[in-house]
């Protein structure tokens, strides 16, 4: 576990050494504020918790987006910069570089998601807040976010480039996204298949009207586990094709 952390530290603070961890820190912020203002609480009339709905429905595509521009480089640049090679000849397994990788991603996210609590806390100027509806969208803000990186980090671990990275990685979340719609035009009981492999539809709704069921909970971490598994099973094929 000690590994893990060193890698996850030196990886975080890699996000802010150049330019690319405050450009998507305030890229994050600044269209989370725009979405929050012009469509989550718009120009007319609405209840608190309609807004508070609304606000997670927009964060929730924020998250996603964020998530695979801070993984697609995890990866994919050290081998662009030739540098894997000496990660992976040090005293570490490819299971601790992964989930180090994953865990420095995923503070960061975590980091961009607690700032950006000050807007549903200006609902209060005018309205009240469900505190526990904020609390579990959040909850499920972080779990999609998590989800989408480890999605991501697969997908770095497939390429030779970031840029390959993201678009391969924004391409697999994409196509989860749009299993539900799929799912229309299915029947039974592939049907039930795909609206339950969708990533957003039906998993992710409840938390932002503040219900926690535990198949979502679940369903998240279950899609994490399997992606960063894979990733490992990825680098250390490429061990062996050496």
């Amino acid at each position: 576990m000690t590994v893990v952390l060193t890698i996850a530290r030196r990886d975080l603070g890699a996000y802010f050494t150049g330019f690319s961890g405050y450009l998507i820190l305030a890229g994050h912020l600044l269209l989370t504020g725009l979405l929050f203002s012009v469509y989550a609480v718009g120009d007319q009339p609405k209840l608190s918790q309609q807004v508070i709905e609304n606000f997670f429905f927009y964060s929730s595509g924020m998250a996603m987006v964020t998530a695979v521009l801070l993984a697609m480089r995890l990866i994919a640049e050290e081998r662009q910069m030739q540098t894997l090679v000496l990660l992976r000849t040090a005293p570490i397994t490819e299971r601790q570089i992964i989930w180090g990788k994953f865990l420095s991603a995923l503070a960061f996210l975590l980091l961009t998601l607690v700032v950006s609590l000050y807007l549903p806390s200006m609902v209060l100027i005018h309205g009240k807040v469900s505190w526990l509806q904020i609390a579990t969208g959040y909850l499920g803000l972080a779990l999609l976010g998590a989800t989408c990186i480890a999605i991501t980090l697969l997908a770095s671990a497939w390429s030779g480039s970031q840029m390959m990275a993201g678009a391969l990685g924004g391409l697999m979340v994409s196509l989860l996204l749009v299993l539900w719609l799929v799912a229309k035009v299915t029947d039974a009981p592939l049907k039930g298949l795909l609206d339950y492999l969708a990533l957003h539809n039906q998993h992710f709704s409840p938390f932002s009207r503040g219900i926690l069921h535990l198949r979502d909970v679940a369903y998240y971490l279950g899609v994490t586990v399997v992606c960063l598994e894979s990733a490992v099973r990825s680098l250390e094929s490429w061990r062996w094709s050496e």
